[in-house]
């Protein structure tokens, strides 16, 4: 504290506040002497001189006879006009490479704070060598050294004094490095795969897409479309009601008569769901499979018979499956029941039977890992879809190159390169391995004749 040269008195700040007489004359429980420093100053302004001890912390006033003792001056002023915590910066999502440091920090309008910091809702347990937690002024920091995978979550910092407190969470995200490249033109494989020419057996490849409702079969059909046409496509009805959409086992092509077709046909199926009763029957979708089913075949409560009128007795290669392409939900794959797993088992046995190729498209990646949703372009890069998509290969039984993550144009409305790419490149794998596969059935059937 110090006195003015023209007698008035001014205390320095205290806790960010410039704290004077006037402060202090609405606070009911200050003595009307208070001493700063070097003087005591009275509360209604009126300086009177006196010596006391410099540095003092036990100080006493009297008013009537009544005693009032503060142990600390400093304290007590700080006490007194003290913030309630507020952020003036929050903590932001971190994305780091495993061995590397990260720090999170954010700033708060006072030092008057306890910080408590935690992971995914528990209080962190602090490890010499691993975590440095620091109160810079006003800057609350946590730093974490040599990033490991179980570093990877949520992290909140509570601050919090007498007047209240607040609190705000970022993630943190492990990126590994890239264990799958794809080609980053689209351009470039749009054009490749326009000029590509299948086998002669076959006029066209001919793609199924299976799997339980809302996996998003039909979204990744008006995706593929979408990047043909240039612009947003919805002709295959897309659904996330909870109810299968897909009423006919329908014909889309790729391409139209403008921008030029495309050899490429993606039938869509009802989906699957638990229940001998419900959804798509494993049976249709098996005969689908051989070539039995015709286009624009209504499905039924039964599955179709052999002396039903639209049954195809004597499919030829051109009426046949020559990919099967099933579909799971990344979000969902841990909670699909059993009973839809199997059917869809059941449904990949009798492909294998037919030598039929099988992928599997995983959708919603954007919906399991922040990092990929803020840029799907180092989806593999992220350890969370690594991990979804060998979840996919063990409930399923295939291997993981056989598995792809797609992101769909489900909330977009204008075309992004990166959601353009990773589908593209899953569709050339699809459209090498079904034109093999129509090859050899082609080969094995002139060697028949």
């Amino acid at each position: 504290a110090h006195s003015d040269t023209d007698g008035l008195s001014s205390v320095e700040e205290f806790g960010g506040k410039r704290v004077t007489a006037a402060d202090l004359r609405d606070v009911p429980h200050v003595p009307p002497k208070f001493v700063f420093g070097n003087y005591t100053q009275r509360r209604d302004g009126e300086r009177e001189t006196q010596a006391v001890r410099e540095r003092e912390t036990d100080l006493t006033t009297t008013n009537k006879g009544n005693s009032f003792t503060v142990r600390n001056t400093m304290a007590f002023l700080l006490g007194m006009f003290v913030d309630k915590p507020e952020f003036i910066t929050v903590l932001n999502d971190k994305q780091v490479e495993a061995g590397a440091n990260v720090i999170l920090r954010c700033e708060v309008n006072t030092t008057q704070v306890t910080v408590t910091w935690k992971k995914n809702g528990q209080k962190l347990n602090c490890l010499e060598g691993k975590h440095k937690i620091r109160l810079i002024q006003k800057l609350c920091c946590l730093e974490i050294q040599r990033v490991e995978d179980v570093d990877e979550g949520s992290y909140t910092v509570e601050v919090s004094n007498k007047l209240g407190s607040v609190s705000c969470s970022a993630t943190v995200t492990v990126v590994i490095n890239k264990w799958r490249t794809i080609t980053r033109n689209s351009a470039e494989m749009v054009r490749s795969l326009r000029s590509y020419q299948v086998c002669d057996g076959v006029s066209e490849l001919r793609f199924l897409l299976h799997g339980p409702i809302g996996a998003g079969k039909s979204s990744v059909i008006n995706t593929i479309k979408t990047i043909f046409e240039n612009r947003p496509f919805v002709n295959c009805l897309a659904g996330e009601s909870g109810e299968s959409v897909t009423l006919y086992y329908e014909k889309f092509t790729v391409g139209s008569e403008r921008s030029g077709l495309l050899p490429f046909a993606f039938y869509d199926v009802m989906g699957l769901e638990e229940g001998q009763t419900r959804g798509a029957h494993t049976d249709d979708i098996i005969k689908a499979l051989k070539g039995h089913i015709p286009n624009n075949y209504r499905f039924q409560d039964y599955p179709i018979t052999e002396d039903h009128r639209h049954y195809n007795a004597t499919p030829t290669l051109n009426d046949r499956i020559h990919c099967l392409v099933s579909v799971l939900p990344a979000d969902k794959i841990s909670l699909m029941e059993n009973a839809v797993i199997e059917k869809m088992k059941c449904i990949r046995r009798a492909a294998t039977e037919l030598g039929i190729p099988q992928m599997v498209f995983m959708t919603r990646v954007d919906s399991v890992c922040k990092m990929t949703k803020d840029d799907v372009s180092k989806v593999y890069q992220s350890k969370k879809i690594k991990e979804k998509m060998q979840e996919c290969s063990n409930r399923l039984g295939v291997p993981m190159n056989c598995v792809f993550p797609v992101e769909t144009y489900h909330e977009q409305n204008q075309l992004n390169e990166h959601i353009n790419c990773l589908i593209l490149d899953a569709l050339t794998q699809i459209v090498f391995w079904a034109n093999d596969y129509a090859e050899k059935c082609s080969r094995n059937q002139n060697r028949a004749e």
